[in-house]
């Protein structure tokens, strides 16, 4: 699932490939862009903002990509077979003479000028692995409305940039509460949102390495590298206890009922 740490890995693939470099082939599967064409053009850089992928090239224009659930972006040496999915899922296609970047099942994909940029992501809040982050900011965003659930509130990109539903999942257990604990109910409210904010950078900067896993434990072990996502019925790292699973403004949520206090649902039969 990409957060931003997968997006930030991401961003540096595409940035290794293209950057500097004339661009070959220009494809973007989608129709309102069919007919664009760049061939000829430098890429001047690739950065990601939050969950979001920008592209510069020269001549002021900016291709914007976000990946959502299940979108990614493959890099191959040129010539090389691509892989990623059947033909029909490809959305962009980027070539220089070393490298082909291919973009699969891509929900967003549009090209706009660079100097307008911020009507992509201008609403987003301090990015978690970005130059603007600021914790104190993030934290302000995530209190300004203390009876919403804190799940929802750090999943609200414009609180804060980057945190998807696994690191909503473990930053609600090191926080030991519910994801449904109201952020104005949080033991000493603003500076718990402080630390939240700074735990977040914490776990998305020690996980953009080329590893491509997700670690939020410290544990090597198979099976314990996160301590409640996905690991419904099993024991809690922690306690034992088994971690239940219930959805959250329509996604799965994660949480320990003996290490995390507050509000929670019944879970379903069977969770």
């Amino acid at each position: 699932m990409p957060e931003g740490d997968s997006v930030w890995r991401a961003a540096a693939r595409l940035h290794t490939a293209l950057a500097g470099r004339e661009l070959t082939r220009w494809d973007l599967r989608v129709p309102r862009l069919a007919t664009t064409d760049l061939t000829g053009r430098t890429t001047l850089e690739v950065v990601p903002r939050g969950k979001h992928l920008l592209a510069r090239f020269e001549g002021g224009l900016t291709l914007h990509t976000h990946l959502r659930m299940d979108g990614a972006w493959r890099v191959f040496a040129a010539g090389r077979p691509w892989h990623g999915g059947p033909a029909h899922e490809i959305r962009a296609v980027l070539g220089t003479a070393d490298h082909t970047a291919v973009g699969y099942r891509l929900p967003v994909v549009e090209l706009l000028r660079t100097a307008d940029e911020g009507r992509a992501v201008g609403h987003l809040g301090p990015d978690l692995l970005g130059p603007d982050w600021d914790a104190a900011r993030a934290a302000a965003n995530l209190l300004a409305v203390p009876e919403r659930p804190l799940g929802e509130a750090l999943l609200d990109q414009r609180n804060l940039a980057g945190v998807g539903n696994v690191y909503k999942a473990e930053l609600c257990f090191l926080a030991q509460v519910t994801p449904w604990t109201p952020v104005g109910s949080l033991p000493d409210p603003g500076t718990t949102a402080v630390r939240l904010a700074e735990a977040a950078r914490r776990l998305l900067s020690a996980n953009t390495g080329e590893h491509g896993g997700r670690n939020t434990t410290g544990s090597r072990r198979p099976g314990q590298e996160l301590f409640v996502y996905g690991r419904t019925h099993r024991p809690c790292l922690r306690c034992g206890t088994p971690v239940r699973e219930a959805l959250q403004d329509g996604r799965p949520a994660y949480w320990c009922p003996r290490c995390q206090s507050g509000p929670a649902p019944q879970s379903p039969p069977g969770n």
